[in-house]
């Protein structure tokens, strides 16, 4: 399944027969002149030129189109990266009520020092054990540290103060107080070595790897981007063509010498175009506020963008050019759409499926797309390090392209 060098291989086996043998009979499909001179392929270029600049225009003067193709992946991005924890402030915390019952000097500093910590949010109302609890029951806190009255004061036979703290917690906060336990209990150890020296039979000791792992925002950026292209790529077409042929302008451009692969390749190109530029702001908005690290090469990872865009782009047109109006055209986008987004790893690693489900998504269209940016993004890999996930998009552009193809409908 990770072998690139045969995906990749077979992606341009499959290219070839492609154009050789089954683009010829596509064209063959839409009439033309048998001898086209140098003069008509130059007017069907400048046709598809002129039809890729009215696209882009068109889709920068929609503003529902400037909602759904920017600012809504965008809005994805600042929800799933705050979730994420893409900010540099990472450290865990708890909201606890802190109940000092003890007079004694150690008591006062030990509460002082939580008051001071990042890792305690102390809640400055809660004075008596009763709001405490109140507080807890409204979850506006997730423990209550209590130090008994006995506490951080010198028993007698001993030259340092003891104490035992209470951690109080209901139960919709059981996994919080539970770790809070455990993280006094560590703050406890550090403050009992200062007054008791102990040997230890058995250590654990912790060793830093000079290997840096991805974020739990690396994943999810890697998958808003394929969620960026999936609405630019899919979406897009959905809504545009059956609108198109209610008004009839398709109609009226299929009595022009217009063919179907000048507007299936000026589509391609517009959207091409449209999709870099929704991206580029999705990167400037990752690295400037989530503080993404982009590590690999930014013309290697705009070349797979662009392609996974044409891919994706050929459900879209596939299933736009074959739907006759909306009513056909969404009941069929969100049955390939929705399944493709959640198995594909667009919101959560697919490394948290089971093992028979990831390798039944590996294979889906949007699955490469994911997997290969977050390679070229976040682990700094080359296009000729993932020969598998181009190889996949190559094979999928070809079948996708093939179906579009077969199903566009004028009307």
């Amino acid at each position: 399944m990770h072998h690139s060098g045969f995906y990749l291989l077979i992606a341009v086996i499959v290219l070839l027969i492609f154009f050789r043998r089954v683009w010829p009979r596509l064209r063959a499909n839409h009439p033309t002149k048998p001898v086209v001179h140098r003069s008509i392929k130059h007017k069907s270029f400048y046709t598809v030129q002129v039809f890729s600049r009215l696209n882009t225009r068109r889709f920068f003067r929609d503003r529902l189109a400037l909602f759904f193709g920017i600012l809504f992946p965008l809005i994805f991005l600042f929800v799933f990266g705050g979730i994420s924890g893409g900010s540099k402030n990472n450290n865990v915390s708890f909201r606890v009520a802190v109940i000092n019952e003890s007079h004694s000097a150690f008591a006062q500093q030990f509460s002082h020092q939580l008051s001071t910590s990042k890792t305690f949010k102390i809640n400055k109302d809660a004075t008596t054990l009763a709001t405490a609890k109140d507080k807890m029951a409204k979850s506006q806190v997730d423990a209550t540290i209590v130090l008994p009255a006995d506490f951080g004061t010198v028993k007698p036979g001993q030259n340092y103060p003891s104490g035992e703290a209470k951690v109080l917690y209901s139960q919709n906060s059981v996994s919080a107080g539970q770790t809070l336990t455990t993280v006094l209990e560590g703050e406890f150890k550090r403050v009992n070595a200062k007054f008791v020296s102990t040997q230890q039979p058995f250590t654990a000791v912790g060793q830093q790897l000079n290997e840096k792992s991805l974020t739990s925002f690396d994943y999810t950026f890697a998958g808003l981007l394929g969620f960026s292209i999936v609405g630019l790529g899919i979406f897009g077409p959905v809504n545009v063509f059956p609108e198109l042929k209610k008004q009839g302008i398709l109609r009226r451009l299929h009595t022009t010498p217009l063919k179907v692969w000048q507007y299936f390749t000026s589509t391609m190109i517009s959207q091409a175009i449209i999709g870099l530029i929704s991206l580029a702001i999705m990167f400037a908005v990752a690295i400037a506020v989530f503080h993404l690290k982009v590590v690999g090469n930014y013309l290697e990872i705009a070349i797979f963008l662009v392609f996974s865009i044409i891919t994706i782009l050929g459900i879209g047109l596939a299933i736009g050019g074959w739907a006759k109006n909306e009513r056909q055209a969404a009941p069929l986008a969100n049955i390939i759409v929705f399944p493709m987004i959640f198995l594909s790893g667009t919101f959560f690693p697919r490394f948290l499926m089971p093992e028979w489900l990831q390798s039944i998504t590996y294979y889906l269209p949007l699955t490469p797309v994911i997997d290969g940016v977050r390679l070229l993004v976040t682990e700094g890999k080359h296009l000729t390090d993932i020969g598998t996930q181009l190889g996949l998009l190559g094979i999928w552009t070809v079948i996708i392209y093939f179906i579009a193809f077969r199903v566009f409908r004028w009307e």
